[in-house]
């Protein structure tokens, strides 16, 4: 039997600014489809997922979801107004006996449900929203940049998560890793069209660059006869004027077809120029502590750091990285220990924040307003690494256009403002970097830029990452940041790390042993089961009894041989329902099973 699709589009147009955005676009995702969304920043992935969540109407063409079937679409900036709590949002909608759904996803995610909403950041908003997401179980789950504001030990519990469920989902994400260990078929869009390969994310770059090279090969091939065609037209075509009418006219289709061609859009024109040579030496640390209200952050740590060394700092949320990185630029005053600096350092510092940007501001205004950057006598130029250059065509090199050149920074995509980010980091002349979390919302060929860059640049680079492909790609040394005071220096990136360390000694993508406990946590049960679980437990036979009940009355409903020629919207609806239930029935079983042995061992 055929696969009902969890959602399907027929001949879906939309247009932005007189633009098209998608033109005629037919798409279906079945059930169990694991789907990664790919393209460049702007290209349309985020505006694509909201059209798929009915919260962006499209033009033209149809929707359709099929009865009983659920689709849910994680909130960027989710609407918290009515909701005293962080809590109170991710449950709303949960009926009373599924509230512990949101404990356990608040424990993998790292959120405190008890967090009032108008005290809480943005990052935990998105967890909320996250968690909201996971609790509810949709049979379709829309999620873009689920990782953003997550530390790599939230990742890998969501990680695990999305791989063991049942729903199917449509992923955008600048995490490589996390798309490769996710995905069996890609979307790729690019500039309007939307395409798909039956393979994960991890083939994608393979069949980008061959779809390129045949449009490269066919837009050639049209050049040579362009140029051949307007040689016959000048050189014989006065004696054959009538009968060569149409040959004229196919020669006019051809220049017309070439350009209505859409240039790929190109690389970022960025560059990093390293200032004057720092000293060998850049940073030394000796015996360094750090604590704050009696806990540990830091003790009794050394680390030497020299010119040309590109050093990451990972580990959990709240561990206490950034505060490490500001006692090494010495910003932040150890308790114990000493910290020296090396000779002629110039610092330029990416906060992932995005303090630097004033969402008010245009982008004319952003660059040209910055004292690093502004020109003495010259309202429309900035100064670029000592050269004065128009502002206009330097965001043209961070690939903005001219209408975007007056437009305020908050109608920018999250990509398009951390490469407004880059345009101003990269105007200063610097041997430091300072990068904290420079991945976020990049597009791959961007990330890969800037990898390349910073393979490049003639300083030193101190990095703060949760992407762990982009820590093997670009990191010399890893300090890891293990909870209880511990940091520890491995040699390598990520994965280096995880092959290097002691088995007994906890991962930096583990919780801090430091970290406080959350004040209404409950103990652990005796069983080895965790409190949620424990709960499930006790609820799982009430809901197996309940869809074996619903199971017999379908069946007994389509015992009927009349039905389907009878009343055939009631079959098929029947039947569905019955399929549905069926694989709940199975999967609450193997559920109820898993964690009787759980709490059989503990």
């Amino acid at each position: 039997m055929a696969r009902i699709p969890l959602l399907q589009m027929s001949g879906i147009s939309l247009t932005f600014g007189g633009d098209p955005v998608f033109s005629g676009l037919d798409l279906v995702v079945q059930p169990g489809d694991r789907v990664a969304l790919v393209g460049r920043n702007g290209s349309g992935k985020s505006t694509l997922m909201k059209v798929m969540a009915g919260l962006v109407e499209a033009d033209a063409g149809e929707i359709t979801i099929p009865p009983g079937k659920s689709v849910g679409y994680m909130e960027q900036d989710p609407d918290m107004a009515g909701f005293a709590t962080l809590g109170d949002y991710a449950s709303s909608g949960l009926e009373p006996g599924e509230l512990y759904k949101v404990e356990r996803a608040g424990e993998g995610l790292k959120f405190d449900p008890d967090r009032p909403v108008e005290t809480a950041s943005g990052g935990e908003r998105r967890r909320a929203a996250l968690a909201k997401l996971m609790a509810e179980a949709p049979d379709l789950m829309l999620l873009d940049e689920p990782t953003n504001h997550l530390d790599i030990q939230a990742i890998g519990w969501l990680e695990r998560e999305l791989s063991s469920t049942r729903a199917g989902f449509v992923l955008i994400s600048h995490d490589r890793a996390f798309l490769r260990a996710l995905t069996r078929a890609t979307l790729w869009i690019d500039r309007g069209m939307v395409r798909r390969q039956e393979k994960g994310f991890e083939a994608f770059e393979v069949w980008r660059d061959k779809v390129w090279e045949e449009e490269d090969s066919a837009r050639h091939k049209m050049d040579r006869l362009i140029k051949s065609e307007a040689r016959w037209a000048v050189e014989g075509i006065s004696a054959r004027r009538t009968r060569n009418q149409g040959r004229v006219r196919a020669l006019q289709a051809l220049r017309a077809e070439r350009s209505a061609q859409i240039r790929r859009q190109g690389a970022a024109a960025m560059a990093l120029e390293a200032g004057p040579k720092s000293g060998r030496k850049v940073i030394e640390a000796q015996g360094i502590a750090k604590s704050f209200d009696g806990q540990p952050i830091l003790r009794d740590f050394d680390l030497l750091v020299q010119r040309g060394d590109r050093v990451a700092f990972v580990g959990p949320n709240g561990v206490g990285k950034t505060t490490l990185l500001n006692m090494l630029l010495r910003q932040v005053a150890p308790d114990a220990g000493q910290v020296r600096l090396g000779t002629n350092l110039e610092v330029a510092v990416f906060d992932q924040t995005r303090a630097q940007l004033d969402p008010d501001m245009t982008l004319w205004d952003s660059l040209t307003g910055d004292p690093s950057m502004r020109v003495s006598g010259k309202a429309d130029q900035v100064m670029v690494r000592g050269t004065p250059k128009h502002v206009v065509g330097y965001l043209k090199e961070f690939l903005f256009d001219d209408r975007q050149a007056r437009a305020p920074v908050r109608s920018l995509s999250g990509g398009e403002k951390a490469r407004l980010l880059l345009a101003k980091l990269m105007a200063q002349s610097s041997n430091v970097l300072v990068l904290d979390e420079p991945t976020n919302d990049l597009d791959v060929e961007t990330l890969d830029l800037l990898q390349e860059l910073l393979d490049d640049y003639d300083g030193t680079v101190l990095l703060v990452s949760h992407d762990r492909d982009f820590l093997d790609r670009v990191a010399t040394t890893t300090i890891a940041m293990e909870g209880d005071g511990r940091a520890t220096a491995y040699a390598g990136g990520w994965s280096d790390y995880q092959a290097q360390r002691a088995p007994d000694v906890p991962s930096a993508g583990d919780a801090p042993k430091s970290a406080k406990p959350k004040p209404k946590a409950a103990p652990k049960p005796k069983s080895g089961l965790s409190f949620a679980e424990k709960h499930r437990l006790e609820n799982l036979p009430a809901e197996i009894e309940r869809l074996e009940a619903e199971i017999g009355k379908l069946e007994e409903l389509l015992a009927d041989p009349e039905l389907y020629t009878r009343e055939p919207v009631k079959f098929q609806k029947a039947t569905q329902a019955l399929v549905e239930r069926q694989e709940k029935l199975s999967a609450a079983e193997e559920e109820w099973l898993l964690l009787e042995e759980k709490a059989e061992a503990g």
